[in-house]
């Protein structure tokens, strides 16, 4: 009797096949620094791919049920929006005019990248004729493992040194000193630079501005006007060759190293309307914070009329929502009827004339006299995907960025010749992407990254008796929103304005300081030993790509 001897085990192994493809196209990119490569996850879906089945149909079932799970492994690996971060900001993108989304497909595809995979595939098809690729993508895979396992980026180790806590009494705000500073001796493995992070936020949580009780019987009254500018960062203004415009040039203090903690608008505008109190954490924005927070409310309790002015409508995203309930800013909207538009936002809107909106600000600042009044206003021309009206394709950044600074500088003249007291604050909410990096196509802010977070911050006092400083006092100690606060409630008196002499190193001695962390919803970057390390949704920390 003859036996058929059934194949063994070892006759199952198919190899990888096309899914070589896909790993050499993963271990391309993660060599030129474009990936957050999971080695293990990798190396399970690989054993999934290449264990033996005897049945060719479980075969071809197999690599159908692999197309989803290889996308899904394929997208962990890359550094785009998290499936948290895409279900909490997702909501947005319907408010997205069609032209604007196209715009952002058309930017997603890199055609020259499209050429290389060609290429790379026309290469795959040749070279296998010949060679195993299974073998070397398996063993690569294996290395890469190892290398996790036995050399990891982040050398771990454990936490040798972590500054103690501050006391529980609120530290006043012009201590001068970076929060955070002191724990930054500690490798930074991911223990401790979550220690760092954490050590933080408590050190913040303790800091505030304390203002005067009661403004002093001689007190000069004037206006405060804090301009929040919608996407300007010095990385912009690098792109676009404006970074030593002569605009900036105008202001007595301009703060070269000062941190938005944010990517996105609502949250930024909330961290400045709290700017009285140190850096919060992101998810915190969205609960009341300690009434002595609030800037304008510290304001509004020494006199001063609070007021609210926006160039757009503020209904995307709540934006005018988030500024009542979580900023406080419960000042009526200045009236925008018969101004009129020349763009028109991402979202279809109108992007409301600034220099007519500053206009009326003016005239209604004349009508009431002297008065006391601090104003808050946001605007947005340079928002990612405005186009002017009846255009087709986003208007050109650098153009519109020339615009509102001649508008701006108009204005201050304007205010010049008025005679009017007013500090002016130019503080954007964060920056453009203009130029993009490793881990985010440019316009996209799903990361708060050094590039877009760090942004300038002018302050230029109007109808002072002194001379103004010239060039401006250059500020580069780490700062933030709080340096802000710390600086209105020096100047709330008024005297600056009536002084023949301004000493203008001692106004801005001891500002407080504030280490580089920034947040959004689903991402954290700090700077930590001079270096930038990310954490997305709350898994490991890793050196920011360069």
């Amino acid at each position: 009797m003859n036996l058929i001897k059934k194949p063994g085990f070892k006759h199952h192994w198919r190899g990888l096949g096309a899914w070589n493809y896909y790993f050499l196209i993963k271990f391309t990119l993660l060599w030129l620094g474009y990936l957050n490569f999971h080695a293990l996850d990798n190396l399970v879906f690989a054993a999934y791919l290449l264990f033996p089945l005897a049945s060719p149909r479980l075969h071809r079932w197999r690599n159908i049920i692999g197309l989803p799970i290889g996308f899904a492994v394929f997208y962990n690996d890359t550094w785009l929006p998290g499936i948290h971060s895409i279900l909490s900001e997702g909501s947005q993108v319907t408010g997205f005019s069609a032209l604007y989304l196209l715009e952002l497909v058309n930017r997603f595809i890199d055609w020259q990248w499209v050429g290389a995979a060609f290429a790379l595939l026309v290469a795959y098809l040749f070279i296998s004729q010949w060679l195993r690729i299974t073998v070397f993508t398996v063993a690569i895979l294996i290395g890469l493992n190892l290398m996790h396992l036995t050399g990891p980026l982040i050398q771990l180790g454990p936490i040798t040194s972590v500054a103690a806590g501050p006391a529980d009494v609120p530290a006043p705000a012009g201590d001068g000193k970076a929060a955070g500073a002191a724990s930054m001796s500690a490798p930074p493995n991911n223990q401790n630079l979550t220690a760092y992070l954490n050590d933080f936020y408590q050190r913040e949580s303790q800091r505030a501005t304390v203002f005067p009780q009661a403004l002093p019987a001689d007190a000069a009254p004037f206006s405060l006007l804090i301009i929040q500018i919608c996407s300007l960062s010095w990385s912009d203004l690098e792109a676009i060759q404006m970074k030593n415009s002569p605009f900036w040039g105008t202001f007595d203090l301009m703060f070269d190293n000062f941190n938005s903690g944010t990517a996105y608008s609502g949250p930024a505008a909330i961290r400045l309307l709290r700017a009285s109190c140190g850096q919060e954490k992101h998810k915190d924005l969205y609960s009341p914070a300690n009434q002595q927070c609030y800037l304008f409310d510290n304001l509004a309790k020494l006199g001063f009329s609070t007021e609210l002015m926006l160039d757009h409508s503020g209904n995307f995203d709540n934006f005018l929502q988030e500024l009542r309930e979580d900023g406080n800013m419960q000042a009526p909207l200045m009236s925008q009827a018969g101004i009129g538009h020349q763009l028109n936002s991402f979202n279809g809107e109108p992007v409301y004339e600034d220099l007519p909106l500053l206009d009326r600000w003016l005239a209604q600042q004349t009508r009431d006299g002297d008065a006391r009044s601090a104003t808050f206003f946001n605007l947005i021309p340079l928002h990612d995907g405005n186009r002017y009206v009846g255009a087709h394709s986003a208007a050109d950044y650098s153009s519109r960025a020339g615009t509102l600074f001649s508008q701006l500088d108009s204005f201050f003249q304007q205010l010049e010749k008025s005679g009017r007291r007013v500090v002016v604050v130019v503080v954007p909410e964060h920056g453009a992407a203009l130029v993009g990096d490793k881990m985010q196509m440019p316009g996209l802010r799903d990361i708060p990254s050094p590039s877009i977070t760090h942004v300038p911050m002018g302050i230029k006092f109007i109808g002072i008796k002194a001379p103004h400083q010239q060039p401006s006092l250059r500020i580069s100690a780490p700062s933030s929103y709080l340096a802000l606060s710390e600086l209105v409630s020096r100047l709330v008196d008024g005297k600056i304005f009536d002084a023949p002499q301004i000493d203008w190193a001692t106004l801005t001695k001891d500002l407080p300081q504030t280490a580089a962390v920034s947040e959004n919803d689903a991402s954290t970057v700090i700077n930590y030993q001079g270096k930038t390390f990310i954490r997305l949704d709350g898994g490991d920390w890793v050196p920011y790509p360069q």
